[in-house]
């Protein structure tokens, strides 16, 4: 007999599948393959106290400071452990109990349901001749030429913006924005370029959104997050997609001094409450996707903290959008130009994705392609 460790196995019940087991056996294994972990933030002391015994009970565990047992404090952080079956249980269980373990429940019953997306390029191309990188940077004819690049290089999305939204940027009025982006707008409608990709337009003015949709468009990238009604009522009128993104302050302010008692918390009521709007203007969740905003309005230790939990965000059961491409966090951890940020981006992009990322916006999207290809290819 020989023995060696698994890495972490992606797919469960394809590799108990591959392994021969039985059909009824498979689900249940695999519900015993998958570790999730939870930080539980002021939870009740009482509540803790139950959760902790409700958790032992089942071979699971909860993770609590010293002081729990004793009430030291009227709350605490705490850490669940415990795998899909667990959680599955737990989130049934608790649904009898008091001191919020109710609630607590309910959203654990949330996490239990997740996405199965396929991995999406999305190319980028800047309008616009003050975007962060110059590589992005395409007018008119040359903006086509590129888009037909994009999508034979892999891309099944294509973001095309006519207004830098990099730290400290200029404001642009609207006619600028459209002189910039309406020629590139009547290209893809009279080449039908849409049959061929989705287009995405990267804006929150709605005259310009507007124009874009009615030209084919059919995702609008708003860095606003719907902060205004009519982008939302476009979408739906157009039967497009929206893309929220987070964003604290605007483009001119947004990197000074950025500041959060909690990231994670944060940014997940920003979600909450902008798609309870898209909902009431008529926008369903199957339309909506979801952007943490790297870079806007964030430190580095924000930007790696939302990174590393993204997979957080998939309780809203929107799709989830990662743009990190060769922004500055990089030559925060390691000094690099611009230009010479694609090995960090890679990696990013790489670790978002496996933390539930299905569309990866992206400047390189030849070099995304392959690195995308063998990553699952190793899962």
């Amino acid at each position: 007999m020989e023995i060696y460790r698994l890495g972490k196995i992606a797919d469960t019940k394809h590799a108990l599948e591959a392994l021969g087991v039985e059909p009824a056996g498979i689900t249940i294994m695999a519900k015993k393959m998958e570790l999730f972990y939870f930080y539980l933030k002021d939870l009740r002391t009482p509540a803790a106290n139950i959760l902790k015994q409700d958790a032992l009970s089942i071979g699971a565990e909860l993770a609590v400071p010293v002081g729990v047992v004793t009430c030291r404090e009227a709350s605490f952080d705490c850490i669940l452990i415990g795998t899909r079956k667990h959680i599955e249980i737990l989130s049934r269980k608790e649904l009898a109990q008091p001191f919020g373990l109710k609630e607590l429940a309910r959203e654990l019953k949330q996490f239990l349901t997740q996405r199965s997306d396929p991995v999406r390029i999305m190319g980028v191309i800047n309008a616009n001749d003050d975007s962060f990188y110059a590589g992005s940077r395409f007018q008119e004819r040359d903006a086509v030429a590129q888009i037909h690049r994009m999508i034979d290089e892999g891309a099944s999305l294509v973001d095309i913006g006519a207004v830098s939204s990099r730290p400290g940027a200029d404001k642009v009025s609207v006619d600028t924005e459209m002189k910039r982006i309406g020629p590139i707008c009547d290209a893809i409608r009279a080449e039908k370029l849409y049959q061929k990709a989705l287009f995405s337009i990267d804006s929150y003015t709605p005259e310009v959104i507007d124009y874009a949709l009615n030209s084919g468009f059919g995702l609008v990238n708003d860095i606003t997050g719907a902060a205004d009604d009519e982008v939302v009522e476009l979408a739906v009128k157009h039967d497009a997609k929206l893309c929220l993104m987070h964003m604290q302050g605007t483009p001119q302010t947004m990197q000074q001094n950025p500041h959060y008692d909690d990231v994670m918390v944060e940014v997940s009521q920003f979600f909450e409450e902008r798609i309870a709007k898209c909902e009431s203007l008529g926008l369903g969740r199957q339309n909506i996707i979801l952007d943490v905003g790297i870079g806007f309005g964030k430190s580095l230790e924000h930007n790696l903290t939302l990174i590393r939990n993204l997979a957080h965000f998939q309780k809203f059961g929107c799709e989830l959008l990662i743009g990190a491409s060769r922004k500055s966090m990089i030559d925060k951890i390691i000094p690099a130009p611009t230009e010479a940020r694609l090995p960090g981006t890679l990696a990013i992009h790489l670790k978002a994705v496996g933390n539930g990322a299905s569309i990866v916006r992206c400047h390189d999207v030849a070099e995304h392609r392959q690195a995308l290809a063998l990553w699952e290819a190793m899962r």
